[in-house]
C-alpha cells in the first residue's frame, strides 16, 4: 500500500480512456548559499581594495622627491583597461565595445577626471592619509551645493549637520598637522611650506572633483553608461591624454628617473604602481559584488564607515602623527559621514515631491564604486 499510495501522489489514473495526468514534481531543494552570497565577504572586499589603492598611492607618492604623477597614472590607466578587458575576455564582468561617437560625447567627462586624480595624487604626496581622508569630506558639500544650483536638489537639516560636522573635523584635522609640524620638527617653516601646499591642491582637488560627479551626472543621461561602461572610456580616453602630458610636462632626464625610481627600490615602485591600478578594478568589482549580495543602503553605510579603516591604514603603514587631535579629528570625520549616510537613506526613503535629492544620481554600481575609489 505504501507503494502504491507514492504511485498516486505523482499519477492519476483517470476512468474514461487509458490517459494519465502527470502531477508536476516537486520543487528540488534549495542549495546552500554560496559564500560568494554571504554579506561579510564583499564588505570586507571592498574596504580592503580602497585601503590597497590608498595605501599603494601614498607609497609610491612618498618617494623622495617623486614628481611624475603623470606616468603613475598613466601606468594605472593602461593597468585597468589591461586588466578589465582580461576579465571580459574569461565572462568575469561586460561592458560595451568601443564607439567613437560615445567616445567623443564622454571625452569631456574624461579630462575632469584626469584633473581630478592628478589633484589627488598631488594632494596626497604632501598631506597624511588621515588628512587627505578627512578633507575629501568637503567635496561631499560641493556636490551637494552643486545638484541644489544646477539640478533642483534639496539639503536637508540633517544633511547639513553631517556638513558642519565635516568642516569642523577638517579644521581639527589641520590644525593638528601643522601644530605637530611645529613641534617635532627642527625646520618648521619648510615642513608648515609642504602642508599649506598639500592643503592648496586639496582645494583644487575638491573643486574638480566635484566638477567630475556633476558633469558626469549630466553626461551619463547621454550615453547611459552603466556597469564597467565608464571605467573602461575614462581609463581608455585617458592614456593618450596622459602619455602627452607625462612626455611634454614631466623630466625624463636620466638623473629625474633615478631620483623617482632609484635602483634600491624600483622594483617594489612598480609593484606598488601596478598593484594600485588593479585596485581600481578590484573597488569596481567588490563595489557591485557588495550591492548585489547586500542592498544600496548597506553599501551606502559602507561607503561611510570605510573612512575609519583608511584613516587609521595612515596611522599604521606611514608616520602619520598619532596625538589626541589627530585621533579626535578622524573620529570627527568618521562620524560626519554616518550621520550623511543616514541623512542620505532617510532622504530616498521620503515620497518624491519632484525635487532631486542630495544624493549622489543613481548610477551603476562601478560608476559609484569609481567615484569612492577617487575620494578615498
Amino acid at each position: 500500500m505504501a507503494e502504491d499510495k507514492k504511485t498516486d501522489d505523482f499519477t492519476i489514473q483517470m476512468d474514461q480512456g487509458s490517459k494519465t495526468f502527470e502531477a508536476p514534481l516537486p520543487p528540488p531543494p534549495q542549495p546552500r548559499s554560496a559564500p560568494s552570497n554571504n554579506p561579510i565577504l564583499p564588505v570586507l572586499a571592498y574596504c580592503g581594495s580602497s585601503i590597497m589603492m590608498t595605501v599603494m598611492n601614498k607609497y609610491v607618492l612618498s618617494g623622495t622627491g617623486f614628481n611624475l604623477n603623470f606616468f603613475l597614472l598613466c601606468v594605472q590607466s593602461l593597468v585597468c583597461i589591461v586588466a578589465i578587458q582580461t576579465c571580459k575576455t574569461f565572462g568575469l564582468i561586460t561592458f560595451r565595445d568601443f564607439n567613437s561617437d560615445e567616445a567623443k560625447k564622454w571625452f569631456p567627462i574624461t579630462l575632469l577626471l584626469i584633473g581630478m586624480i592628478y589633484t589627488g595624487s598631488k594632494a596626497l604626496q604632501f598631506l597624511s592619509i588621515p588628512v587627505y581622508t578627512i578633507f575629501k569630506n568637503l567635496t561631499i558639500i560641493l556636490i551637494a551645493y552643486g545638484e541644489v544650483l544646477w539640478f533642483g536638489g534639496s539639503v536637508t537639516g540633517l544633511t547639513l549637520f553631517s556638513f558642519g560636522l565635516m568642516v569642523v573635523s577638517s579644521i581639527i584635522a589641520a590644525w593638528a598637522d601643522i601644530k605637530h609640524a611645529v613641534e617635532s620638527t627642527s625646520d618648521a617653516t619648510a615642513r608648515v611650506s609642504t602642508l599649506n601646499a598639500g592643503y592648496i591642491w586639496m582645494m583644487i582637488n575638491c573643486l574638480c572633483t566635484s566638477s567630475y560627479v556633476l558633469g558626469m551626472r549630466k553626461r551619463i543621461k547621454l550615453t547611459n553608461f552603466k556597469d564597467f561602461d565608464t571605467m573602461y572610456y575614462n581609463n581608455l580616453l585617458s592614456i593618450p591624454v596622459l602619455v602627452v602630458l607625462t612626455f611634454f610636462v614631466e623630466d625624463w632626464s636620466s638623473t629625474n628617473v633615478d631620483r623617482n625610481f632609484p635602483p634600491t627600490d624600483r622594483s617594489g615602485i612598480w609593484f606598488a604602481m601596478i598593484l594600485s591600478g588593479l585596485s581600481s578594478v578590484f573597488i569596481s568589482y567588490t563595489s557591485a559584488w557588495c550591492v548585489r549580495v547586500t542592498s544600496s543602503t548597506t553599501y551606502s553605510m559602507v561607503g561611510a564607515l570605510n573612512k575609519l579603516p583608511i584613516a587609521v591604514s595612515g596611522l599604521i603603514f606611514f608616520d602619520a602623527p598619532v596625538t589626541f587631535p589627530s585621533v579626535s579629528a578622524i573620529v570627527v570625520g568618521f562620524i560626519s559621514g554616518i550621520v550623511y549616510a543616514v541623512a542620505k537613506i532617510k532622504q530616498s526613503a521620503k515620497p518624491k515631491t519632484g525635487s532631486l535629492p542630495t544624493a549622489n544620481p543613481l548610477v551603476s554600481a562601478s560608476s559609484q564604486s569609481m567615484r569612492d575609489s577617487l575620494r578615498s
